[in-house]
């Protein structure tokens, strides 16, 4: 299962990822609207596959739109695949979110991917580490927010790229406060340990339970 979701999921996200950078800047005369057609359909491919913890750019960031930025955010968000270097979430924690979500829609009683069906203790997993990604990135942005003039845009950009440890920018870091580059350093060293040592100590965290407490569902929506 584990394979096959990288192999998928990269898939998918190689394709969706280069027609979106792809489409977003076509006609941006600052990337690549100044480019032959062929040429704008390997730049944009090139720096979509890039944007998942690479960190090279072959076009320049900071002239980009902004609606390009937060379509490279969930890029940058989700990173690469798990046991490496690559950063993010990581693409199987997104995939797992991503099947329960069809499975709750559908109604059905357990989340099956790929002919198996899904261990509920990897759904909590998942979950926690997504949502406390999203809390590390919303509070950084935040916090940047208060000390500096900048968008919210470019910062949630500078944001998401320290903690998935990519390395893009759109040119501001040498611009932050010292206070707001530390901001960025504690995202990056969080980014590249957190996720990975948060998901290894859920997964060999096994507390034996003595007794269950009555079940009730709160209203959802």
């Amino acid at each position: 299962m584990n394979t096959r979701l990288v192999v998928w999921g990269t898939g998918v996200l190689l394709v969706l990822g280069a027609v979106f950078v792809t489409a977003m800047e076509w006609n941006n005369p600052r990337t690549l609207g100044a480019l032959p057609w062929h040429e704008r359909v390997l730049a944009g491919f090139v720096q979509s596959v890039q944007t998942r913890t690479a960190g090279f750019n072959n076009l320049d960031i900071s002239q980009m739109d902004s609606a390009t930025w937060l379509g490279m955010d969930a890029l940058m968000f989700i990173g690469g695949g798990p046991a490496g270097t690559a950063g993010g979430i990581k693409l199987t924690t997104f995939a797992v979110l991503f099947f329960i979500i069809v499975a709750e829609v559908r109604g059905d009683g357990a989340v099956n991917v790929f002919g198996k069906r899904l261990s509920r203790a990897v759904h909590r997993q998942a979950i926690t580490v997504a949502l406390g990604a999203v809390a590390l990135v919303a509070g950084g942005t935040i916090g940047l927010m208060l000390i500096t003039d900048f968008s919210l845009d470019v910062l949630l950009f500078e944001v998401v790229s320290a903690f998935a440890t990519v390395g893009l920018s759109t040119g501001i870091t040498a611009q932050l406060p010292a206070a707001g580059q530390l901001v960025l350093v504690f995202l990056m060293f969080i980014g590249r340990l957190g996720p990975m040592t948060f998901a290894t100590a859920l997964a060999l965290r096994d507390r034996r339970l003595l007794f269950e407490l009555p079940k009730e569902r709160p209203i959802i929506g």
